[in-house]
C-alpha cells in the first residue's frame, strides 16, 4: 500500500465526505465484562492495569493518530471509521476538566508505540494518558474489532465506560469521532450514580 503525505490541517478536521462505519455487532459481547488483567505502557511512563481502575473511567480506542511529516496510508480517509483520531483526542482534551470535576478518568488506547503516542500527546497537549497496545494483549483479551491497513493491525474506533473495572457501556461504532465525548458525557449524566 502506497503512502501519501497529508496536508497539514488533515489531522484536525473531519472530512465532510467521511464514510460512516456500520455496526457489525463486533462489540456486543463487551458490556458487563471485567477488564482484562493486562498492563499497558502510558505516555507518562507508567504501566497501567485497567482492571484495577476504581470509580468511573472512559477508555476511547482509536486506530492511529497522524503525525506531521509521516505519511498516512493511501485511502485512509475512505476506510469507514479510520480518520478522525486527532479530532477525537482533542475533543477529550477540551472536555477533560469537566470529566475530571465529575470524577471520571480518561485514557486513550491504540496499537501505536508509546514513542509515537508521546509525540502526539506532547504536540496536542493532552492532559490524560494514552496507552500503547502495540503487542495487542488488550485488544486480543477483549476480542476487540480490528482493521488491517497494510501490515498494521489497528483497533477499530470504540469507547468503553467502566465502573470499577467493569464495562458498563460500549459505544461502537463511534461516529463522528469528534462528537463521541458529547455522547459519553450525556450517558454519564444519566447513568452515573
Amino acid at each position: 500500500m502506497q503512502n501519501i503525505q497529508p496536508p497539514p490541517d488533515v489531522f484536525f478536521s473531519i472530512p465532510t465526505d467521511l464514510p460512516i462505519p456500520l455496526d457489525d455487532g463486533a462489540c456486543e459481547h463487551l458490556e458487563n465484562m471485567r477488564m482484562p488483567n493486562v498492563y499497558l505502557w502510558s505516555t507518562d511512563d507508567q504501566e497501567i492495569n485497567l482492571s484495577s481502575l476504581s470509580g468511573w473511567n472512559v477508555i476511547f480506542c482509536y486506530p492511529m493518530t497522524g503525525r506531521p511529516s509521516v505519511p498516512i496510508p493511501e485511502g485512509w480517509v475512505q476506510i469507514p471509521g479510520a480518520a478522525g483520531c486527532t479530532p477525537q483526542a482533542c475533543s477529550y482534551r477540551d472536555n477533560h476538566a469537566e470529566l475530571k470535576r465529575n470524577g471520571v478518568g480518561i485514557y486513550g488506547i491504540s496499537t501505536q508505540t508509546s514513542e509515537a503516542q508521546k509525540e502526539v500527546s506532547n504536540r496536542l497537549g493532552l492532559p490524560y494518558p494514552l496507552l500503547s497496545d502495540a503487542n495487542h494483549s488488550f485488544s486480543s483479551a477483549l476480542k476487540l474489532p480490528m482493521l488491517e491497513v497494510g501490515v498494521s493491525k489497528l483497533i477499530k474506533r470504540l469507547t468503553l465506560i467502566l465502573k470499577d473495572g467493569v464495562i458498563k457501556k460500549c459505544f461502537y461504532p463511534v461516529f463522528p469521532p469528534d462528537k463521541n465525548v458529547v455522547e459519553v458525557i450525556a450517558w454519564l449524566s444519566e447513568n452515573k450514580a
